[in-house]
């Protein structure tokens, strides 16, 4: 029964975590330098042209009051207008989720095909070669920059070897599993440098506990006591750092989506910072943070499923 008062409770102590998010979010939205009206209209704007722009978008009240306007509309469904694109934010959001979901799913879904077997090969062959190159390589994936890494790819894949598109996100299901490769590998190569290093590290201790042991004296051979014992074991780790990990992975999508021309929330989120469109910034951010809020819910909720001993 605790079990399921923990999933009808647990997303309540995240409304003070949203809270604090949007508050948060609102005041360093308008610490960014410039002035929307300003950027929207151009330098030869005149005062009273600049007047009513700043009126329309109530841009010309305290920010205390544009706080509450801001509350009002989340409360209602709404996240304002946008100044740049002169509709409403959430059509203009929903718009942009699919290309940014795909490209999350994609870079986890790669990542734990390279983490799983790299992590699976270092622990079984302890201390040997193979342990010492995924422990190199993991820890240079680590200090990659993701912007780096996608030029090279792009470099590699597209420009000399043309077997995947640059850019873009296409328009049949085809294309865009190939337009979301390299964006993909770009994100999957940094997060799965993280994920191999804690599955190692959770299989040597899996090999060398009791439960193992017990499997070996049952008759198990030593790959049924890995797979059946020692992985599902080294997983309960693993999908709580993935779940800490989404909001750095969705943070960078941001540069991720910008390297690649990918039309999604983080494409968005950058030419709303750079056109001071405040609203579509406000609105791109608490989607960001629902997400994480609800990834790290959904953790837990697994956390638990995997281990019952785990305390909630």
């Amino acid at each position: 029964m605790h079990r399921y008062r923990f999933v009808l409770f647990r997303p309540l102590q995240f409304l003070p975590v949203l809270f604090g998010i949007s508050v948060i979010t609102f005041v360093l939205v308008r610490l960014i330098p410039g002035d929307p009206a300003r950027i929207l209209l151009g330098t030869r704007a005149t005062p009273a042209a600049l007047a009513r722009i700043r009126e329309q978008y109530g841009l010309d009240e305290p920010i205390w009051v544009q706080y509450l306007y801001f509350l009002k509309n989340l409360a209602a469904g709404e996240m304002g207008r946008s100044t740049l694109y002169k509709i409403d934010v959430l059509p203009l959001i929903a718009a942009r989720i699919e290309p940014t979901l795909a490209l999350v799913a994609m870079g986890v879904v790669l990542s734990l095909a390279i983490a799983l077997p790299f992590a699976a090969i270092s622990a079984r062959r302890q201390g040997r070669a193979a342990d010492q190159a995924v422990r190199v390589v993991s820890t240079l994936g680590i200090g990659l920059p993701p912007f780096w890494l996608g030029l090279v790819l792009i470099l590699l894949f597209s420009v000399t070897l043309g077997w995947l598109p640059v850019s873009g996100y296409g328009e049949t299901l085809p294309e865009k599993l190939s337009h979301l490769i390299l964006p993909g590998l770009t994100v999957a190569l940094s997060l799965s440098a993280v994920l191999t290093r804690s599955l190692r590290a959770g299989m040597i201790a899996g090999l060398a506990s009791d439960v193992a042991t017990a499997a070996r004296a049952r008759g198990l051979s030593e790959g049924a006591v890995f797979w059946r014992h020692v992985v599902p074991n080294a997983l309960v780790p693993t999908v709580n750092l993935l779940a800490v990990n989404i909001g750095w992975l969705i943070g960078g999508t941001v540069v991720v989506e910008s390297v690649f021309a990918l039309p999604g929330m983080g494409q968005l989120l950058v030419r709303g910072i750079f056109s001071r469109d405040y609203m579509v910034v406000q609105g791109v951010a608490m989607c960001f943070a629902v997400a994480t809020v609800l990834v790290n819910f959904a953790a837990d909720v697994v956390t638990v499923a995997l281990d019952p001993r785990v305390k909630l």
